[in-house]
């Protein structure tokens, strides 16, 4: 079973527009005054937007950037001016690279030389990051607010000479870089063109029936496809961005009720759960909410509909390599089981085929395969990775996303799991391989296996397994002290078990499932439910 044909990329209903920076700057022009972001601190308009856009775009071509470069964003907040030097990077030719603000030295040392980044934008927080951490040559940082001579370089370039480089932007120019772990030890860059940005908001419009009136809400950062899906939804229709900035349950809930959000995208059960138990949500009045995106166990998703009944809870599937969601429940059609129970159904464009693993034969309806898709809104490729690309993407166009899914009669689709050796701690995709490869630097681990073990807060943590070099020691907060400011928290074990010998298969490869149940069994037995903190995470 197969979803309806792609449409070609030239009958995608977006296929008229240009370029991501067109649609703010026909809005800009039309609607000067409409509100185009807001942030806990303030609001900005569409024309303030565009004339911020622009400010940052001729101080990027000053510092050095030109079409083609990559622009690094490392900033923990989500602002106005991160949209407007994400977007002036655009307006350039340039490629934005959203920078995970939770990256620590290997992480951003990898992204920083693979991407080979021109400029670095962050602010004062990451300062020592950078030093230590290092900067490649060509490569030069910006502190955001506190670089006096970037700031006065827009005096040296016109606006003419950043709108006649805008006028050279194509649907074809890539425009944004997202890094995702992967299967193997360094993450991969998802690369994603001025179409594909276009196509997956007009995607989204269209299933929500967004119009100019709507307000949506994300806490996604962006350097997370969350936050990039919500911005485009809103710039297709000249809406209203709402992000939360940093994510704190008071300001958001404070930000919901105030701003009149009417659609909102917290996305994971951890953070829209602090939003339904927050001591005054019982008061807030949170009337102009009309449907509220996440994904989830179905029994907690319908759990949180009974919390907001006058608003639809929908589910949604996708990826960075999709651009977002090409899945997504409807607001006005679905059932409640249907838009607690799946994913929805795909999205205009979107081809869909479900794949037994082994065989490649097509599955029917309830039988789980992989997930194969094509669409307008799939990544151009992994970024100066053509082998990685090859891998994931059939010379038919088809990307093989290694996710478990099954079709349902009345043509929704329901995910199973994940087929790759891939972990998703609070949302963070985290390759097991990644952790893995930092473990066996540790001079007492002679061989580790990472496997992801269930937890009420993160939905899932890692769990290391071990042999140990001989006569060596370790404990777990030795363990978790080797990790702390050298990988991300969120990568960091929780559970370290040592082993004096791995399960395997008869060719010697470790059997990460008998791991993961026995540690399951373990914490179940245990009546643990919950990892232990770590500070930062």
């Amino acid at each position: 079973m197969s979803s309806r044909p792609a449409a070609g990329p030239d009958d995608h209903p977006s296929a008229h527009r240009r370029c991501v920076t067109g649609l703010l700057a026909d809005t800009a022009r039309e609607h000067p005054g409409r509100p185009a972001a807001s942030f806990p601190e303030g609001q900005e308009s569409y024309a303030e937007l565009r004339s911020m856009t622009l400010l940052a775009a001729r101080r990027l071509h000053a510092a050095g950037v030109s079409p083609g470069d990559r622009v690094g964003i490392l900033l923990r907040r989500g602002s106005p001016a991160y949209l407007a030097h994400a977007l002036g990077a655009m307006t350039l030719g340039a490629i934005c690279v959203g920078v995970n603000a939770r990256n620590k030295v290997r992480e951003l040392g990898y992204v920083l030389r693979h991407s080979g980044m021109r400029l670095l934008l962050s602010d004062e927080e990451f300062a020592g990051l950078i030093a230590q951490t290092g900067l490649p040559d060509g490569c030069a940082a910006v502190s955001l607010g506190a670089d006096a001579a970037f700031d006065a370089g827009a005096a040296r370039v016109t606006e003419d000479d950043v709108l006649a480089l805008e006028d050279r932007v194509t649907r074809g120019t890539h425009a944004l870089l997202l890094y995702t772990s992967g299967t193997t030890a360094d993450p991969k860059g998802c690369l994603h063109s001025h179409a594909t940005l276009l196509a997956e908001g007009e995607n989204c419009c269209e299933r929500l029936a967004m119009t100019a009136a709507d307000r949506f809400w994300t806490p996604l950062p962006l350097f997370h496809i969350g936050g990039w899906q919500v911005l485009m939804t809103t710039l297709s229709r000249g809406a209203c961005f709402s992000h939360a900035g940093l994510f704190e349950p008071t300001a958001a809930l404070d930000q919901l009720e105030r701003e009149r959000v009417t659609v909102a995208f917290p996305a994971f059960e951890l953070i829209w759960n602090d939003v339904l138990s927050h001591p005054r949500f019982a008061e807030a009045d949170l009337g102009a909410l009309r449907a509220i995106m996440n994904v989830g166990a179905p029994a907690r998703l319908e759990q949180m509909q009974a919390q907001v009944p006058h608003a639809a809870q929908i589910s949604c599937f996708g990826s960075t390599e999709s651009c977002g969601s090409i899945c997504l429940g409807d607001p006005l059609r679905d059932s409640l089981h249907s838009r607690t129970h799946t994913s929805g159904r795909p999205m205009t464009g979107v081809e869909v085929r479900i794949v037994d693993p082994d065989s490649g034969a097509e599955c029917g309806p309830g039988v789980p395969g992989e997930m194969w898709f094509r669409s307008p809104t799939r990544f151009v490729g992994y970024y100066g990775d053509p082998a990685a690309t090859g891998a994931a993407v059939d010379a038919g166009g088809w990307f093989a996303t290694g996710d478990l899914m099954a079709w349902q009669d009345d043509g929704t689709l329901t995910f199973m799991g994940r087929l790759k050796d891939m972990l998703k701690v609070g949302g963070e995709n985290v390759s097991a391989a990644d952790i893995e490869g930092y473990l066996i630097t540790h001079p007492a681990i002679a061989v580790a296996a990472v496997v992801g073990v269930p937890d009420d807060r993160y939905g899932e943590v890692p769990a290391a397994f071990v042999q140990l070099a001989p006569g060596a020691e370790l404990t777990e907060a030795e363990l978790v002290a080797f990790c702390t400011g050298r990988i991300a928290t969120y990568k960091i074990p929780r559970y370290l078990r040592v082993l004096e010998e791995f399960p395997v298969t008869p060719t010697q490869k470790i059997q990460k499932y008998v791991l993961r149940d026995r540690m399951r069994d373990e914490l179940a037995e245990l009546g643990i439910t919950e990892a232990p903190r770590i500070a930062g995470a």
